[in-house]
């Protein structure tokens, strides 16, 4: 059981930090256009790629957590697990509500500010995308380390 849990939150930590990877590196292109096309892409993303997060951050927040619980490689998961909560906290706080907005965006005229709104969404993205990889980084060390660990046998005299 404790192979399958350290597994899937390996996995879905994995998809997640790539996906935000992706993310990230769709937002840093972006930069070098205007308003109405930022604006145009940012809503193509919030289409789906919302429910993508969902589907990959809470599975790998729930296995994450019972790794520690079940004191499976306590440490790294609890590294791992805080760092996830940093993710979600993060995008409570700062994308959620800014992903909000832009769904509501003119794609013809975005608001003046937009060029700070998305700063501020990028900056929170890129803490996130950090966190996320290095969520995923600690679960690896912890999968290395729990397989390194040679089984102690007890073998009975004669």
């Amino acid at each position: 059981m404790d192979r399958l849990v350290r597994t899937a939150s390996l996995l879905f930590t994995g998809l997640f930090a790539g996906f935000l990877l992706g993310v990230l590196v769709l937002e840093n292109s972006l930069r070098g256009y205007g308003a109405a096309v930022y604006t145009q892409v940012r809503q193509v993303e919030l289409d789906a790629l919302d429910t993508l997060a969902s589907v990959t951050l809470i599975p790998a927040i729930i296995t994450t957590v019972v790794l520690v619980v079940r004191g499976s490689n306590r440490r790294t998961a609890l590294l791992a697990a805080a760092l996830l909560v940093l993710v979600f906290v993060t995008s409570l706080v700062v994308n959620l509500p800014i992903n909000a907005d832009q769904a509501d965006w003119a794609v013809q005229s975005p608001p003046a500010d937009w060029a700070e709104v998305r700063d501020r969404w990028q900056l929170a993205h890129l803490v996130r995308t950090i966190a996320a990889l290095l969520a995923f980084g600690a679960l690896a060390v912890g999968t290395q380390v729990s397989r390194a660990v040679p089984v102690r046998r007890e073998w009975a005299t004669a």
